[in-house]
């Protein structure tokens, strides 16, 4: 089944005093061959340090952790949100984590709270779930399609 491999094994005189035999001629390569690409690496999460104040909304359609304080609403694919950190607005996610404080509403297909987690304002989610320890104040909502805008209120039917 297994083998010894030959790599390791020193070569003998003989063999080093023969000439190498030529590479065998290959065809050039047209431009209309498929190259195989290595895939991207993912990029690192954009890090918002303890010391960092935001006034603004962000929007990425990368991860994002938040250690400081954020003033405004943020769109994220992944969103952890730092023990010490603040964000207050809108958070809007594939995967939320709060480890620190949420003022506003929380949407995400994934909704995590850990222990530490502070949230005041509604969670709309797809699945979640919820530590021992973590403070909420607000309602909870499951839609499969927790990102997509509020759905327009039913028309009055008429008189």
């Amino acid at each position: 089944m297994f083998s010894k491999s030959k790599i390791n094994e020193p070569t003998k005189p003989a063999d080093a005093a023969k000439p190498a035999a030529p590479a065998p001629a290959t065809a050039k390569p047209s431009g209309t061959e498929f190259k195989a690409s290595a895939p991207k690496a993912k990029p690192p999460a954009s890090i918002l340090s303890a010391d960092l104040h935001v006034t603004g909304n962000l929007k990425t359609s990368g991860d994002i952790q938040i250690e400081g304080t954020v003033d405004g609403d943020i769109r994220a694919h992944l969103l952890t949100v730092g023990e010490g950190a603040t964000v207050k607005g809108e958070v809007i996610a594939d995967d939320v984590v709060v480890n620190g404080r949420v003022v506003g509403k929380v949407r995400g297909l994934k909704v995590r709270l850990t222990s530490t987690a502070r949230v005041e304002g509604d969670i709309i989610h797809k699945t979640i779930a919820i530590e021992s320890g973590a403070h909420f104040e607000g309602s909870v909502q499951r839609k499969d399609d927790p990102l997509s805008a509020n759905a327009p209120a039913p028309a009055a039917k008429p008189a």
